[in-house]
């Protein structure tokens, strides 16, 4: 059973992980056995991660990179595999929000949103494809999201990206299963991360904020995530455990999807 879930001799790139779920996950990974690669936008953020899995005794690999530019990316899973091997699990996390209701926010901000959630997965998905089947399979994971299934306020960018996202998983399964290519998605609740601390900052008076009361009373686990929930889910879909589930979506949000909601008083 242990083998099933080994990550042993495995190369995992997870781009966007200096922090936060990416790092998370990857953090599970090399508890696993894999070699960890990372990317980040710049160098400062690349650093920082290093010395954050120096910290935790993870000898991680990180390069620069943009995502969502296709040059930049084939070169970066070309420098890869040159110095640390063919990428066995890609790990699509890197991504943005931007809180603007719809009919405030310009094409151009909904195009950056679209461009970093939704076009550099494709992008990095189709970067590490071809060597996936050349060694006979791979694993890809995508952050997908609750949005992937529901909308909110503010969010339609995001949203949007996220249910393309949920689609391109879908595709992406239905095109390369048959080269032992498994392409999952994770939806995470609303996990604990410092983007949300002040979304759960105790008011003046000692109360919750409303939104974090608003999430406890969504969420039957009565409480927000933490990265290392993701732990878990990820590792299963990365390793041989998950090699006849294809194209799924796995949420774990403590259970908001599945429930109406509490009857008002």
């Amino acid at each position: 059973m242990e083998n099933m879930f080994s990550l042993k001799g495995k190369i995992a790139l997870v781009t966007g992980a200096s922090y936060g779920i990416g790092f998370a996950i990857a953090k599970a990974f090399a508890r696993a056995g894999a070699t960890i690669v990372f990317n980040d936008i710049k160098q400062e953020l690349v650093d920082k991660g290093l010395a954050a899995y120096e910290a935790e005794g993870i000898q991680a690999h990180g390069y620069v990179c943009d995502v969502t530019d296709e040059d930049a990316v084939n070169a970066l899973v070309a420098t890869v595999e040159k110095e640390v091997g063919v990428i066995d699990i890609l790990v699509n996390n890197a991504g943005i929000i931007k809180r603007i209701p719809m009919c405030e926010m310009s094409a151009k901000e909904f195009r950056q949103v679209i461009d970093v959630d939704l076009n550099a997965p494709f992008i990095c998905a189709k970067a590490v494809i071809p060597s996936m089947i050349k060694k006979g399979g791979g694993k890809i994971i995508n952050i997908c999201s609750m949005m992937s299934e529901l909308g909110r306020e503010t969010v339609s960018a995001y949203a949007a990206a996220k249910g393309g996202l949920k689609m391109l998983t879908k595709n992406i399964a239905s095109e390369y299963g048959e080269y032992n290519v498994q392409c999952n998605g994770i939806g995470p609740g609303y996990i604990a991360t410092p983007q949300t601390a002040p979304l759960r900052e105790r008011q003046a008076d000692g109360s919750r904020h409303p939104f974090d009361s608003f999430i406890i009373a969504k969420t039957p686990a009565a409480r927000w995530g933490n990265p290392e929930d993701l732990a878990g889910p990820a590792v299963f879909l990365a390793s041989e455990a998950s090699n006849f589930v294809n194209g799924h979506i796995l949420y774990v949000d403590g259970g908001i999807l599945a429930y109406i909601g509490k009857q008002p008083k």
